[in-house]
């Protein structure tokens, strides 16, 4: 009923008149030099590991990534990243902006996220702004919390229809 194939047959060889097309040879410009194909294969890039600040460093200065940052020592400035992890012996003097903030350690200035996260070890005094909190007992906190949609746009503001109006009553001429 059914007979093998003998195309994937490893006993049978192709003999020189069969109908199956031969490899090309690999073609090469006038330099010699192999050409690259027309098209590359867009594998996914693995995703990089976080940049790790060490308990015995301290950095002036403002940092700004679009990965990730694991801070372990001191840092006076700013810091915007994707994911900032604070840990529990970090101190961080300046204003975080980030993606997703996890905090361990100590902050002294505001904080805006789209997740933040004290732990139970955080120390955390200045105002946090939000999408998303969550507040782990035994945190300490002093500030205020003010929850927004997109708390990383720093320059919006707080309402577009109070905007609006007051940019249309700015361009409207006095009536006589």
């Amino acid at each position: 009923m059914f007979s093998k194939s003998k195309i994937n047959d490893p006993s049978t060889k192709p003999s020189e008149d069969s109908a199956a097309p031969a490899k090309p040879a690999p073609s090469s410009s006038s330099s010699g030099a192999p050409q690259k194909p027309d098209f590359a294969a867009s594998a996914p890039r693995p995703k990089a590991p976080p940049s790790t600040l060490s308990t015995d460093l301290t950095i002036t200065g403002n940092l700004k990534t679009t990965g990730d940052i694991q801070v372990e020592g001191t840092v006076e400035g700013d810091i915007r990243a994707h994911l900032l992890t604070v840990g529990e012996t970090a101190v961080i003097k300046g204003e975080i902006v980030a993606d997703d903030v996890v905090v361990n350690g100590r902050v002294v200035g505001r904080v805006r996220g789209l997740k933040v996260r004290l732990t139970s070890t955080a120390r955390v005094e200045g105002d946090i702004i939000h999408k998303t909190i969550a507040i782990e007992s035994g945190a300490h906190f002093e500030g205020s919390v003010q929850r927004q949609d997109d708390p990383l746009n720093t320059g919006a503001p707080k309402n577009k229809a109070a905007a609006t109006a007051a940019a249309t009553a700015s361009t409207e001429a006095p009536k006589a």
